[in-house]
């Protein structure tokens, strides 16, 4: 388009986002203009930074406006080792050209997705008991036995929040501690379920349950907690329940399938898939009711084509979010955009330096975030912010299920 669209510079920033890091890519233009993405290398994907900064040489020097076109010329020049990290890399750099795009234009992101369909959108209170039980010096209060799941129900209910997304734990002594065989925490790799699980699982939904009320939406997160005889276990064991979705995870569409076909309740799958051709086996299958995408992995453009191919199966979608306000602004645009929405996900729960790192944080009315008509993601990193609160050398994933 102009000079002021050219690309200068790609650069990497993080912070300390306590149990993880937070990850940033600041993308400027030869004229000033800055675009900014979050993305995570804390769910089991160790060296995107690095990806990032390798591919940034053919980035230098291309026009922001055409991102579609960087986006393939990486993609090409990547394509014998395509997905993975390198994958991650790219959705990165996609939704920082994104943002220099529209800040170029002067609207918001969701302009360049087709215009918002929706001024504000649904949210779910994600890790609902969970941040408090797993990581109690960060989020606070801390829980410690079943009435403390009880009271956060309670809250979800009293904050006007009208659905929460739990998961598994089990109860040693009275106290909840988190059950993560698929991710080695207990390592655990025949990945099996036995009653204590099953009976601790039912005791913890019931609880949340009781606090929260009939009226607040429950979802379960199961991870890759369990191979697919044990989904159907837990999803026997939980029939009579009044589930919203129950969330699984498995590289296999044709059991996705077989599970769902089965299941008392609409499952949702996905959020580890990385581009259209992983999620076509799955909508072929009709293995899921809804599509998890996570937009900061794929690239907000590139997502939009893998909800518009869901659309064609009669599937909705909804967007992994568990990350920084910036990833939940960028999350929040493709959902304003994008027509077969189901729900979105968001951390409520939050770290007391949250607020520091970022120009604005998300609006949350009734249970909706409102949609924002700042130009671009309508947010940034406060880099001042960032620097007040450096790296950490280790976190995420990689630290679950080790001795401290």
């Amino acid at each position: 388009m102009s000079k002021s669209t050219i690309i200068k510079s790609v650069e990497t920033l993080a912070c300390d986002a306590g149990w993880r890091n937070y990850h940033f890519v600041k993308v400027t233009t030869t004229d000033g203009l800055v675009g900014w993405s979050e993305y995570d290398e804390g769910f089991g994907a160790p060296g995107v930074t690095a990806a990032i900064e390798r591919l940034s040489a053919r980035v230098v020097g291309k026009n922001a406006f055409e991102h579609e076109r960087i986006y393939a010329e990486l993609f090409a020049a990547t394509r014998p080792a395509a997905g993975g990290v390198v994958a991650l890399a790219l959705g990165a750099i996609e939704n920082a050209l994104l943002d220099v795009k529209a800040k170029a234009l002067g609207v918001p992101c969701y302009d360049l997705l087709g215009g918002k369909i929706r001024d504000r959108v649904r949210v779910y209170w994600s890790h609902c008991a969970t941040w408090r039980i797993n990581h109690p010096d960060w989020y606070k209060p801390a829980i410690t036995d079943l009435d403390g799941v009880k009271a956060i129900g309670a809250e979800v209910r009293e904050k006007k929040f009208t659905a929460m997304k739990t998961n598994i734990f089990v109860y040693t002594d009275g106290k909840p501690q988190g059950w993560r065989p698929g991710f080695g925490s207990p390592f655990q790799p025949e990945i099996n379920i036995d009653r204590t699980v099953l009976r601790n699982l039912c005791m913890h939904l019931e609880a949340i349950r009781d606090g929260a009320g009939p009226d607040v939406d429950l979802l379960l997160d199961l991870n890759f907690n369990a191979k697919t005889e044990g989904y159907l276990k837990i999803l026997r064991a939980i029939e009579k329940m009044d589930m919203f979705w129950v969330e699984i995870d498995t590289f296999n569409p044709q059991a996705l399938g077989y599970i769902r076909r089965q299941s008392p309740h609409p499952i949702s799958s996905c959020e580890t898939l990385l581009g259209l051709r992983e999620f076509l086996p799955y909508f072929t299958e009709q293995a899921m009711d809804v599509a998890i995408i996570d937009t900061p992995w794929n690239g907000v453009w590139q997502s939009m084509k893998i909800a518009a191919a869901a659309e064609h199966f009669e599937v909705n979608v909804a967007p992994h979010n568990f990350y920084g306000h910036l990833c939940t602004m960028m999350n929040a645009h493709f959902c304003a955009a994008v027509p077969n929405l189901r729900i979105m996900e968001t951390d409520i729960d939050r770290l007391a330096w949250d607020h520091e790192l970022f120009t604005h944080v998300p609006e949350f009315v009734d249970g909706h975030l409102v949609i924002p008509d700042r130009p671009g993601w309508g947010t940034e990193p406060n880099e001042e912010g960032l620097r007040a609160h450096p790296p950490k050398n280790k976190g995420g994933l990689l630290n679950y299920g080790l001795k401290k």
